[in-house]
C-alpha cells in the first residue's frame, strides 16, 4: 500500500493532478485505490465523476452535523471521531469499480476542522491496508498536516503556481511536515498548469526539492473542469494527461 498526498495553493491543478492520477493507476491496473479529499471545495469528486448525494452517501462533516447537532447525541465520552466510525463505512464511504472515496466535507461547525481531521485519521488507520494506493488531496492551508491525517506517507507532491506565495508556501509545507513529525520518503515539486517553464530551474533552486516536471496546459482538461465532467475517461493522448504520467512512470514501480 502506498499513500501519496499532493497539497498547494488554490488554482494550481492539484486536484484535476489528483484525478488524472487516479486515471493513471486505474488504467495500469493498479486498483483498488481509495481517494481522499481533505479540501473543503470538495472538486474531486465531481473530477472522478461522483455525485455523493446522487449516491445516497455524506461527507464526514455531515455525519458529524447529523450525529451531534440533528440527533442532539453527546460529545462526551466517547471521542465523536470514533462515535461516527461505524457510519463513515456505512455512510461515508462511496464504493466504485475500480475505487472508494471519502470526502471530510465543509466545517460542520463553527470553528476548526479538529474532528473530522480526528475522524478522517481513525478512518485512515482502519482501511489503509485494504487499498493499493491511498491518494489525498489536501487543501492550501496547512492545518491538515498540522494534526496528521496521514502520519506515514510515501510521496507528497506540492503542486506550484506562479507567485512568491507558492515558493513560499512550499518552504512553509516543508518545515511543518517536518515539525509535527510527518515521516514521508520522498516530497516533490510540481508546476501548475500555468507554471512558466523558466521557472523550472529556480522552482528546484528555491525549494531545495526536486522539481519532478511540469504539468501542461490543456484546453480539453480545463473544459471538462468547467462543465464538472470527469477526468477519468479523458483521452490517453491529452497532453495534460501525457504530462502526468510521464511524471508517474518515474516513480510508480512496473509490475
Amino acid at each position: 500500500m502506498k499513500t501519496y498526498v499532493t497539497m498547494g495553493r488554490g488554482g494550481t491543478g492539484k486536484t484535476s493532478f489528483v484525478a488524472l492520477m487516479a486515471r493513471y493507476l486505474i488504467e495500469r491496473g493498479d486498483t483498488p485505490v481509495l481517494l481522499v479529499d481533505a479540501d473543503p471545495d470538495q472538486n474531486l469528486a465531481e473530477m472522478v465523476g461522483v455525485d455523493f448525494e446522487s449516491a445516497g452517501k455524506k461527507t464526514i462533516a455531515e455525519l458529524l452535523g447529523d450525529t451531534f447537532i440533528e440527533r442532539g447525541g453527546t460529545t462526551l465520552g466517547i471521542p465523536p471521531s470514533r462515535r461516527i466510525e461505524n457510519r463513515i463505512w456505512e455512510q461515508g464511504l462511496y464504493e466504485g469499480e475500480h475505487f472508494d472515496l471519502l470526502s471530510v466535507g465543509t466545517k460542520w461547525v463553527e470553528g476548526c476542522y479538529c474532528l473530522p481531521d480526528a475522524a478522517l485519521k481513525n478512518a485512515l488507520s482502519e482501511i489503509t491496508r485494504q487499498y493499493r494506493y491511498i491518494l489525498i488531496d489536501s487543501p492550501g492551508g496547512l492545518e491538515h498536516l498540522n494534526r496528521k491525517i496521514a502520519s506515514s506517507v510515501d510521496i507528497i507532491f506540492d503542486v506550484m503556481g506562479p507567485s512568491s506565495k507558492s515558493f513560499a508556501h512550499v518552504k512553509r509545507a516543508h518545515r511543518v511536515i517536518q515539525e509535527v513529525g510527518i515521516t514521508f520518503n520522498h516530497l516533490y515539486v510540481i508546476g501548475g498548469y500555468a507554471f512558466p517553464e523558466e521557472l523550472h530551474a529556480k522552482a528546484a533552486h528555491d525549494t531545495g526539492l526536486p522539481y519532478l516536471g511540469k504539468i501542461v496546459n490543456d484546453p480539453l482538461v480545463a473544459g471538462r473542469v468547467l462543465a464538472g465532467e470527469s477526468l477519468l475517461e479523458i483521452p490517453a493522448a491529452t497532453p495534460a494527461y501525457r504530462s502526468i504520467a510521464a511524471m508517474l512512470d518515474t516513480l510508480v514501480p512496473q509490475e
